[in-house]
Parts: C-alpha cells; structure tokens; sequence
C-alpha cells in the first residue's frame, strides 16, 4: 500500500464521524438530482405555455420517466395539488428552495464533520511519529538532520491535511453530485449521457499523466524546502558567529542558493497543475460539440424534444462543474503522497535497539563496567573510531579518559548507554551484555553530562528534574546544592520558578553546566558520565564541583557502595583525583595508570599534561 493510501486509512478510526459525513454529502448531491428534475415543469410552463401549467399533468410526465428505476409519486397527491401558471411556479420554485435549503445545511454538515476527522487523523500521525522519531537510533537522526526531521513532523504532516480534506470533503462533495448529475441525465436521456461518458477515460489518462509529475515535483520541494529551514535556522542559531565574522552576504548567499532551488521545484509544480485544466477544458469542448450534433439530430428526427435537451445539458454541465474540479483535487493528492513518501521514510526505519518490552531488565550495577575488545566504525569513515579496546572498571572507581581530539574518549563512553552499539565486540555491565537487557533499565542507572548543556522551555526546577517529574522541591534543591547552582539559582528574580530561556541562552555557559550536572546528580545514577562536564566553569567553580563529584561518587547510605565515575576532561585539575586515567590515541588505548605512573612512562600524557591537558 503506498504510504499516503496507509495514512488516509487511519481516517477509519472515526467510523462514525466518518459515516454522518458521506451521508450528508449523499443528501446533498440528492437534493441537487431532485432540483434539476423540479425544473420541468418550469421549463414545461416557459415553453409549453397555459397547457403545460397543470401539476397533475406534472407528475404524470414525471412518473413516466422515472419509471425506469422504480420511482413513482402517487396519484392521490397529484389529485391534490392546485392548478394555475402562477401557482405551479410558485410552488415549484418553493420547492426547489427547500431543497437548495436543505442541500446547503447537508453541505455544510459533511465539510464539517470531515474536516474534523481530518485534523483529528493528523494530529494522531504527528503522536505518531514523534514517538517513532524518538526511537530511532542518533545515527538515523544526525543523519537526515534534525532541521529535515521538523520540517517533516510540520510541515509534510500539513501537506497531508490537503490530500485528506480532498479525499473526503471536496472529492466526495464534488464526485457525489456530479454521480447524481450524470445519473438524472441518463435517465432523461442516455444517447447524450453516453457521449459525454465516453470523455471519462481520456480526461483520466491526462490527470493521471500530470498527476505523476506533480508528485515527483512535489518531494523535491519539500526537500529543498527543508533545505531552506536549515539554512536560516543555522544562520540564527550562530547569529553571534556570523555577526562577529561580518559573514551576513555569505549567509545570504548559501539562502539564496536553498531558496532558488526550492522556486525551481515549486515552478515544476506550477507547470504541470496548469496544464491540467486547460486540456481537461479542451477536451469538454470537443464533448459539447458533438452532443449538440447529437442533439440537433434528434430534435430535427422528433425524437427528443427541446425540455428534455435543455434539462440533460443543464445536467451534464452541472455534473462537469462538479466533477472538473476533481483534476486538481487528484493533483492535490499526489502532491500529498510525496509528503506522505518523506514521512513513510521515516516512520519503517528500523526503531533503536533494545525497546522489546520482552527484554529483562538490567539488575542494579554493583561490580564492573567492561568493554571487550570493542570496534566502532562510522558510516563512510575511513578509519575505526574505535579500534580494538578492551578495558575493565571497577564499581565505584573513578576513571578520567584522556587523549587528543578525535581519539575516540566521547565515542566510548557513549557505548555504555548504547548511543551507539560496537560494530564488534561487547559491552558488559556485572557481566551482561547490555544488547541482551532493555534500554530503558540500562539507561535509568546512567546519568550524563556532556560539554554541549541542553536546557528545555520551562522553569529552571523543571529542567533539573527533567525525567524525573515525581521528585520533590526539596530534592530538587539538594541536587543544586550538590552541583554548587543553588547560589546563582536563588539571585534569579523567580528562584527555581524562573523560565528558562531558550536554549538556556539567559544563563551563562558555566550555569548551564551547574544545572545540568544537578540534573544528574538528581536521577542518582549508578554510573555518572562527565563529558567535558566542567569545560565553561572558572577555576574556582570547577574545585568546588570536582568536591561535589567526588562526594557523590562515594554513594550515600543504602545504595550499595560507590557510584562509578567516567569522566572525559581536557583540563589537568579535572582528571588528578581520578583513581585511573586512561590515554586514548587513535580509538586505541595508548597506556593507563596514575597521573605519576603515566608521567614517567607516557610520552603522549606526558606532552597533554605539560599543556594542562
């Protein structure tokens, strides 16, 4: 099933509302069939004169011809009607404004109603596949590019909204009375009903043609368009850098190029839905000439009279001004499908490992963290970010990861809470390879803090008990007591009710850091992870969290023993308590030890620490 066929299908989940709809619209298009056959006798007055003006003589015409399929008004209410040219008109008319009457209020039922099944449906699909984006491995994710990935949970979820409201508000508004149009005027005549039926294949065959470029035209859109997003967005979020580096005509320029190519798709599109009705108005043309010829014939041989010609016209024009708007209504709905194309992507790609609920979970960690012989190969890398390494520590040890940038330090320790899986070897928390237990026990006993701090819209209490709503005020202000934040937290004019701006922009980088790390030190993990956790801190700042840290990790009462500490650090001051540092070069282990025994072994540490590392 093609992707926007499998996301219009989860319209069904509202039969209901679903089935009112179609109904109102069948009442609609019926009270349209109704009006067209109520203009006989009107017609039959215009052109018959007096003799003509008699109901009964009416509905006997009427009788005869829907008798074909099994219509019949009674004779009893024939008998009862009032006779007179004015009076036959003015009922007549009467009638045909309750119907209009009537047809309008069904209108309006079926778009409402289906309008609402529609936007209920997409707000179902963005839940959806938000929650099937957060399940995806970071890889996935970095790369598509998490601009392309809001562009898609946005504005490609929109584009559907146009597809949907044509299928089931104006296809079925549209195709209903056109049916009913068609119908009344096979009924009053089939030889000029046929022509114009007979112009249904070739009208198809053009929309389908131009339908398939609309869509192709449609998905390269988009693509550019999330190109354009990304451009600006990253122009705004390095405002600062672009600003300082008077770089504002290259911004411009790298925008231009996005937004240029987005034009020349757009205008691919524009090309082909403007074609579409030109030739579906040609090809109606040639269709009315030859039922006047028809037509014309059959006048001229007596065998059809002028009422009939004219009501059958009227009613294959209404029927056509209903059913041309269907060509834009199915380039509508390809355009629609290459949005639904872009979501499908998405939505089938493998989750990240590790979410089968029939997983057991990962008991507490109370003995060793290992990496066994592990390898790590990016996609498209010429070299292994890690490269063989087998490495074994202790619960409750303290082990600082150390070595030049792109040596593979931040790599490793994310295989830990399987931000990324090894391509071979394992890794084994008390012995278990952590592939064989689920990700969310792994993950409940890590708490990480990294160099880049990301603080979400809310309050500054919110963000420090982030994943951890059911924490209590007074735990939350003993975690930023720990993380030596509860100073600068209470100077704030709302304390730890102040709203965090965005990105945490009205917090220094060294606040930021202190909130993250409360963060942390609130889940009370069994492993901390400190990734360049202390980077934007002063001197001063960064002893008084190295305390902290160090006092956490000795674990409190009643948890079991220490906490295990992994910190990755370029600063000198930050790695000298660690009980271990490891010397990473090339995704390989170069040496480990203690600050003294690398120093008179290491010429790699050697060179770091001489410049602070």
């Amino acid at each position: 099933m093609k992707p926007f066929w499998r996301y219009a299908k989860k319209m069904l989940a509202y039969p209901f509302t679903l089935a009112a709809a179609m109904s109102l619209a069948l009442l609609s298009a019926g009270s349209l069939g109704a009006g067209i056959m109520g203009l006989r006798p009107v017609l039959d007055l215009v052109l018959g004169g007096e003799e003509s003006a008699d109901l009964t003589k009416v509905i006997e015409s009427w009788n005869r011809t829907l008798a074909p399929i099994g219509i019949r008004v009674p004779e009893s209410l024939a008998q009862s009607l009032p006779t007179g040219s004015f009076t036959v008109a003015a009922v007549v008319l009467g009638a045909l404004g309750l119907l209009t009457l009537m047809g309008a209020a069904a209108n309006f039922g079926h778009v409402f109603l289906s309008l609402t099944v529609v936007n209920r449906t997409l707000t179902d699909i963005r839940h959806e596949i938000f929650g099937k984006i957060l399940q995806l491995p970071l890889q996935r994710v970095i790369r598509v590019g998490p601009t392309d990935v809001v562009q898609r949970i946005i504005v490609d979820t929109w584009s559907l909204s146009t597809g949907f409201s044509t299928l089931i508000s104006k296809a079925v508004a549209d195709a209903t009375k056109g049916c009913v149009a068609v119908v009344v005027a096979f009924v009053l005549d089939w030889r000029l009903s046929l022509v114009a039926l007979a112009v249904a294949p070739i009208i198809y065959t053009v929309i389908r043609k131009l339908g398939s470029r609309i869509r192709r035209a449609s998905r390269g859109a988009l693509q550019h368009q999330a190109d354009v997003s990304r451009t600006a967005l990253e122009s705004l979020q390095g405002f600062r850098v672009v600003k300082v580096h008077t770089t504002e005509s290259r911004q411009l320029a790298a925008f231009d190029g996005s937004n240029r190519r987005f034009l020349s798709e757009l205008n691919r599109v524009r090309t082909a839905r403007a074609l579409a009705s030109p030739l579906v108005e040609v090809i109606a043309i040639f269709a009315v000439g030859i039922m006047a010829l028809v037509a014309i014939k059959a006048i001229l041989d007596k065998e059809l009279d002028r009422e009939t010609m004219i009501l059958v016209l009227a009613a294959l024009g209404m029927a056509g001004a209903s059913l041309r708007p269907l060509t834009g209504l199915v380039n509508d709905i390809q355009q629609s499908s290459a949005a639904a194309d872009r979501l499908w992507e998405l939505e089938s790609a493998e989750p990240e490992p590790g979410h089968d609920p029939s997983l057991p979970a990962l008991p507490p960690h109370r003995h060793s963290i290992e990496f066994r012989d592990v390898k790590l190969e990016y996609p498209d890398a010429g070299s292994p970010a890690i490269d063989g390494v087998s490495l074994t520590i202790r619960a409750g040890e303290t082990v600082a990861f150390v070595g030049p940038n792109g040596s593979g330090k931040t790599t490793l320790l994310s295989l830990i809470p399987r931000i990324f899986d090894p391509t071979a070897g394992q890794t084994l928390i008390d012995g278990t390879d952590i592939r064989s237990c689920s990700i969310e026990s792994l993950r409940r006993q890590i708490g990480v803090v990294t160099q880049e701090t990301v603080l979400f819209r809310g309050t500054i209490a919110d963000n420090i008990a982030y994943g951890m709503e059911q924490a209590t005020r007074e735990q939350i202000v003993a975690a930023a007591r720990r993380a030596r934040a509860h100073d600068f937290i209470v100077a704030k004019p709302g304390g730890y009710d102040e709203p965090v701006a965005e990105q945490g922009l009205s917090m220094s980088g060294g606040q930021r850091q202190r909130l993250a790390i409360a963060r942390a030190i609130l889940r009370d993990p069994r492993i901390l992870i400190l990734d360049e956790a202390t980077s934007m801190i002063d001197a001063e700042s960064e002893a008084r969290i190295a305390e902290a840290i160090a006092e956490f990790g000795k674990g409190s009462e009643g948890t079991g023993g220490g906490r295990t500490c992994l910190i990755v650090a370029h600063r000198l001051s930050t790695v000298l308590a660690a009980d271990r540092i490891v010397v990473m070069d090339k995704g390989r282990i170069a040496d480990m030890g203690t600050h003294a025994e690398l120093l008179a072994r290491c010429s790699l540490y050697r060179a770091l620490a001489e410049h602070q590392l």
